[in-house]
């Protein structure tokens, strides 16, 4: 009997079926010959600092540097601490029995880092010696499948890409560990979680935030002036220099309107070609997805899965927007395809041959570059539409001809001050022509043939005064940006895409990483745009000097795991750089007490009654580590006082506050109580037509 193991239930159900195990046991499937299991995500995972005697949050147990790491069973939160996830450890017998009873193992957990480790991590666990092959595929059609079981691989010969999961996965938990302890016992109260890639990203969001914030708005004004074409047309000029004072421009403006002309200094016509987009790698997609539909990386992620899981499109974890030549043969097919969608009638040319641009085999790492697969699009949701159609949209972009326009720009002086006009005309829509009706292309602007020396006579003359602008909060889609690039700020797609062993955490994870940082209570968002909370710019102002927060040495570190993946870098050079470095950010976040400021309120905690609430700037907590009760003090755009927080801690209420202001904007006034659980709610005061109180969480 063969054993195959797939990462979920839904993909073991597809194979299952593809090789003939029909029947249905507990935990597998079970025919011709095959027995096929899954796994749920991580079955099993490094174990907790406990795990090795050392008891966790205490300073002389730092650094914890385990000499060999212990695996244990997927834990689950209970009210006594942690404990084995039950149905995790159900099914880790069922795959130990399977293992062991096969004379082969065929391993079909995602192809990629993460779905090599949760096999080799459950393998290892086991203490299993069965032998392995490898199942590499790209999509879940039975095609892909029934290919990829005549074509089984070596385990072998993915070995570096389980050692550079296996080398990321314990720096994360060394960097991760260590830095939320030292940081949580320097703080005095609370837990400030840490991270290799999190505590960078977060750094991101803050240093943009505070960018943002304390920009200093300048006005500005420029000048205008406006010309006839000679076919009743008009053509706008602006001047090519603003001015930060006002006087000086309207001087400039008034001679501008009594000069009447303005004579042509330069006059440049060329042929501007814009080449395709690239496919959607998944960070692109993801990036789009948000920008366009407002879309979370998260959500994007999910969905992308689901199509995958449904056959629809191929694998979407992939960090390559480009495809090899044996995929390149099969595109006028898949265009033929999508060409038959309602969605994309008459936007695909069956007679075109299909550019090149996203084709090359030297840039496809584990997966090829998001494709649609040929199977129908049936009953989908609308949110899983859109994000199939992006992608089938994408690829009628990446295989059209290139768009070509004509520009020209004219520079004409006026009094003394240089005015510029710019035009194209589209010669060639190309890949522009997919979505024209969307993106309402700016009308094209004539430009006559003027010629340098040409007089032009002044229709009309106008100043304007404008406002400098701050770099705006970070969205998910430039933060996605801002990771892939290692914050380097890169519009150009190639160089983008030679910097990705740069960036920051994968395409697998980056999602993750920014719904970590939500749960952990450090930003939220804000329409579309990510707002740090005064957690988050607390942490980031104790470490936004220290290396755990440079984000140029995490996006070196995943270069080396690149590295590593690739065979051309030893997994123990990259343990050892990071136990030296753990050693490092241990002591230097312990050091951070003095950081952490904080004064006794003088009132026993609510919650426990044994502890003592501490005043730390904007929160006030509990000094027993058992319970660590928080209370903030900024409600609804207004920060308690120390005598309303007194209020509140004594008497469970404050008295009739006002001053706060909703969401949107609007003022009220209100009580601010404990409820049941001793978070904070709003109670407002009794009305008239209402006979008892109501209150909203917050």
């Amino acid at each position: 009997m063969k054993t195959i193991i797939a990462e979920k239930p839904s993909v073991a159900r597809e194979i299952a079926r593809i090789v003939g195990a029909t029947k249905r046991e507990e935990g597998y499937f079970e025919g011709g010959d095959y027995a096929v299991t899954w796994a749920f995500g991580h079955l099993v995972q490094l174990a907790m600092p406990d795990g090795y005697g050392i008891r966790g949050f205490v300073r002389d147990n730092l650094p914890v540097i385990p000499g060999t790491f212990t695996l244990i069973p997927r834990q689950e939160k209970t009210e006594k601490g942690y404990k084995p996830d039950s149905g995790v450890v159900s099914q880790i017998k069922i795959i130990a029995r399977l293992f062991k009873e096969s004379e082969q193992i065929i391993v079909a957990t995602d192809a990629g880092r993460e779905g090599e480790l949760i096999f080799r991590y459950l393998y290892h666990y086991i203490g299993c010696t069965t032998p392995f092959v490898r199942l590499w595929i790209s999509s879940l059609t039975d095609k892909a499948i029934r290919e990829g079981l005549r074509n089984l691989e070596a385990g072998s010969k993915y070995d570096s890409l389980y050692l550079a999961a296996k080398a990321r996965s314990e720096s994360d938990w060394l960097v991760g560990i260590n830095g939320t302890q030292a940081l949580s016992i320097a703080a005095g109260h609370g837990t400030y979680s840490v991270g290799r890639v999190q505590t960078p990203t977060l750094a991101m969001v803050c240093a943009r935030y505070w960018e943002n914030r304390r920009f200093t708005v300048e006005p500005f004004w420029q000048l205008h002036i406006a010309t006839d074409d000679g076919n009743g047309e008009v053509v706008k000029f602006s001047s090519s220099e603003k001015w930060k004072e006002k006087e000086p421009a309207t001087e400039l403006y008034n001679k501008v309107k009594e000069a009447g002309t303005a004579t042509v200094t330069k006059a440049e016509r060329k042929e501007k070609i814009e080449d395709t987009p690239l496919l959607y790698d998944l960070t692109t997609l993801q990036k789009e997805a948000n920008a366009k539909h407002g879309f979370t990386a998260e959500q994007t992620l999910e969905i992308a899965q689901k199509l995958y899981e449904k056959k629809l499109i191929t694998y979407p974890r992939t960090g390559s927007r480009y495809i090899p030549e044996d995929v390149f043969v099969e595109i006028p097919k898949l265009l033929a395809f999508i060409g038959n969608l309602p969605e994309w009638k008459d936007k695909v040319n069956p007679k075109a041959v299909p550019t090149r641009r996203s084709v090359d085999g030297g840039k496809v790492t584990d997966h090829h570059a998001l494709l649609v697969t040929g199977e129908k699009p049936l009953f989908l949701s609308k949110e899983d539409n859109t994000v199939y159609q992006m992608i089938a949209g994408r690829m009628i972009e990446a295989f059209s001809e290139k768009c070509v326009k004509d520009t020209a720009t004219v520079t004409a002086e006026c009094a003394g001050v240089e005015f510029v006009a710019k035009g194209s005309i589209i010669k060639q829509a190309g890949w522009r022509a997919v979505y024209v009706e969307e993106e309402k292309e700016k009308e094209e602007t004539i430009i006559p043939g003027w010629q340098e020396g040409d007089t032009l006579a002044l229709k009309a003359a106008s100043i304007t005064e404008g406002k400098t602008k701050p770099k705006p909060l970070h969205t998910e889609a430039t933060l996605l940006s801002a990771m892939e690039t290692a914050g380097k700020e890169i519009e150009d797609d190639a160089l983008r895409q030679a910097l990705k062993d740069c960036g920051i955490g994968t395409p697998a994870t980056r999602a993750a990483i920014i719904e970590t940082l939500f749960k952990r209570g450090y930003m939220e968002r804000c329409k579309k745009s990510l707002v740090p909370t005064e957690k988050g710019l607390a942490l980031y102002s104790v470490v936004k000097t220290m290396r755990i927060a440079d984000v140029a040495m995490t996006g070196e570190w995943e270069k080396e795991l690149a590295r590593i993946e690739r065979g051309e870098l030893p997994a123990d050079t990259f343990r050892k750089e990071i136990e030296a470095y753990t050693k490092e950010i241990a002591s230097e976040l312990l050091s951070c007490d003095k950081l952490f400021a904080r004064r006794d309120s003088g009132c026993k905690c609510p919650q426990c009654g044994t502890g003592s609430m501490q005043f730390y700037g904007k929160v006030v907590r509990c000094d027993n580590a058992e319970c660590g009760l928080p209370v903030f003090r900024l409600k609804a755009n207004r920060t308690l006082t120390d005598d309303e927080i007194k209020d509140l801690l004594t008497d469970g209420h404050t008295k009739l506050l006002k001053g706060f202001k909703s969401k949107q904007g609007k003022s009220f006034d209100a009580v601010v109580a404990f409820d049941g659980d001793y978070n904070t709610t709003f109670v407002f005061p009794e009305r008239k037509t209402s006979r008892k109180f109501s209150g909203r969480k917050k």
